[in-house]
């Protein structure tokens, strides 16, 4: 632990000097959101990283069901702040969202800190029914069989049974249980400790849906469009959200861990409050940026004596009931983007036909097309919470060059790599525009699917070099993430921008809302993809660690490709596509 913490506090020291030194010379108010924003990723990466062990280890859900659990939660996640902004936009103002979602967030993460009774995994044979005792969470989680004479570690036999290690012959249960004469159940799941759980999501998601699109906002009202500063702005902000995410998976990863399911989701909720601290604390700085767009409307009645700012507020709370009956049902939300995809495409497609010049549809076009390679580069990317985060924990030797780096502390890598390349890449796409070298997105977008598939083939080659226990070297994981971070670095500081670029007049905040759902489908396609790395456990814990890691290799093989392949259709494309964007041409 001391290692790894000593080797986060470098990178912190090394980047930030220069970052804090720029933040001098912006307004103040950046100060403010830089913080604000830097704790909320905070809470949200360091639930993240432990969600998906604590909906296998401590309820006992099987890999298939808690992946889709997962998915529904970030597919939410991405959904709910089209919402937020809307709300924002036309009453509420993007200061007082902020706040509001920043409460529910701080509640929320502190909710799921109640951890209730665990679960407890069943064994039935011959008519009796034995308990598994577990200790311990993630892959210090030690599993076995209590037989009345003993516990005992369980395995899986050649046959395809199941075998009971050092138990002694002639008891009532055999050594070797023949496959289909027992059966695995769960037992003790506390109905009420898993609603807390659904409710304390549901209060992150619509926390997250008021915050998080409009704290960025008030970022840019803290610059005239013309500001030289406001560019800059926007990646000090992006290094405040990566700082966060990095100590969250470090700091959290570990009281997990170490501590309990309650301690790391706890650190979780203290550092949201931390950041609703600053931004409360810091109005004063943000220039009077973010009010309402109208105070006296705001104000007036609707219901008694319940004015429109208080109605919003209780349908937001509102809102929180109906998130928690979707969060729980990964199909419903499957139908319900559906539905809404439906709905925006149906009425682009018409605007297309109806209201768009050729230069206008040929724009609209490939903002669809750079909306399905974000999509398809996000599935595989977003792979680090669950499948990968999995694999980290079952298949990946815990400890990098010697430093113990437990499976939720892998988290910090991406965030890690972005803190160190981040300069480096916005030094190079701005040396390569002043001598008009600056690839064109569908060139950046094909090297960014092209590097989040080789990511996934570093794994598979790296699973050759597993040891006895069917664990790969750590460093290839690192690596992996690695790659992934250099995809997203081409593609990130893209794909907004695009869209603002290709919208016609009158459907930006349509084109944006497509982005999103966009956003909100790839998390739900996500968890699909998860569900093909589903592996057989006893109380949370890996039932057959080779099957695991050959099933592993098998999906990031197959993932791999998919995204390499896509990034080469991207760049086989680029030489014509780019001529859709008619970017020296006016768009009318």
């Amino acid at each position: 632990m001391n290692l790894l913490f000593v080797a986060g506090v470098v990178i912190t020291v090394l980047t930030a000097i220069p970052v804090i030194l720029q933040l001098r010379t912006h307004p103040r108010g950046l100060f403010v959101l830089f913080f604000a924003e830097m704790w909320e990723r905070f809470s949200y990466y360091g639930m993240r990283g432990l969600l998906i062990f604590y909906l296998t280890q401590h309820f006992l859900f099987d890999d298939s069901f808690a992946q889709g659990q997962y998915g529904a939660y970030t597919a939410l996640v991405y959904l709910v702040p089209l919402i937020g902004g809307l709300v924002a936009d036309r009453w509420l103002g993007t200061r007082k969202a902020v706040l509001f979602g920043a409460i529910l967030l701080v509640v929320g993460h502190l909710t799921m800190g109640w951890e209730g009774r665990p679960a407890t995994q069943t064994l039935e044979f011959a008519g009796h029914k034995y308990e598994f005792t577990a200790t311990g969470r993630m892959e210090n989680r030690s599993v076995c069989l209590n037989t009345g004479a003993g516990c005992y570690p369980v395995a899986p036999a050649p046959d395809g049974g199941l075998e009971i290690k050092g138990l002694a012959a002639g008891g009532a249960l055999p050594q070797v249980l023949v496959k289909g004469s027992y059966a695995f159940g769960v037992e003790k799941r506390d109905p009420v400790t898993s609603n807390v759980m659904y409710l304390a999501l549901s209060l992150i998601i619509m926390g997250v849906g008021f915050l998080k699109p409009n704290i960025s906002s008030i970022v840019g009202q803290l610059y005239a469009e013309d500001d030289p500063r406001r560019d800059p702005g926007f990646t000090l902000y992006y290094y405040g959200i990566n700082l966060g995410a990095f100590w969250a998976s470090l700091a959290c990863g570990w009281l997990g861990l170490n501590v309990g399911w309650w301690a790391g989701f706890g650190l979780a909720g203290i550092g949201m409050a931390l950041g609703f601290v600053v931004f409360l604390l810091g109005r004063p700085l943000l220039q009077g940026k973010g009010e309402p767009p109208d105070p006296v409307l705001l104000k007036k009645k609707v219901a008694g004596p319940i004015h429109i700012e208080g109605m919003i507020y209780i349908l937001g709370l509102a809102g929180t009931g109906v998130v928690w009956l979707l969060v729980q049902r990964y199909q419903a939300v499957g139908w319900m983007l559906g539905a809404g995809s439906i709905a925006v495409l149906s009425y682009i497609a018409w605007f297309m036909v109806a209201k768009c010049n050729r230069m206008q549809r040929e724009r609209l076009a490939l903002a669809m097309i750079l909306v399905v390679g974000w999509m398809v580069f996000e599935i595989l990317f977003e792979q680090a919470g669950s499948s990968l985060n999995q694999f980290a924990e079952r298949n990946t030797q815990s400890h990098l060059f010697g430093v113990p780096v437990s499976a939720p502390q892998t988290q910090s890598f991406n965030a890690g790599w972005i803190l160190i390349f981040a300069p480096a890449f916005a030094f190079l796409w701005a040396w390569l525009g002043r001598r008009n070298l600056d690839p064109n997105p569908m060139v950046k977008f094909g090297l960014a699917l092209l590097q989040v598939g080789a990511g996934f083939g570093i794994l598979v080659w790296g699973a050759q070099f597993a040891d006895a226990s069917w664990r790969t070297p750590m460093v290839f994981l690192a690596l992996a993430y690695l790659l992934h971070t250099t995809g997203e670095l081409c593609l990130s500081p893209v794909g907004l921008s695009e869209m603002t670029k290709l919208a016609p007049m009158g459907l930006l905040s349509t084109l944006m809302a497509v982005w999103f759902l966009g956003a909100s489908w790839a998390q739900y396609l996500a968890a699909i993809v998860a569900k093909l790395t589903a592996q057989e456990t006893v109380a949370g814990q890996v039932l057959d660690p080779k099957a695991a890691l050959h099933t592993y290799v098998h999906v990031f093989g197959l993932i791999g490709l998919w995204g390499a392949g896509a990034g080469l259709v991207f760049l086989a494309l680029s030489p014509w596509l780019k001529k859709w964007a008619h970017a020296h041409e006016h768009v009318g």
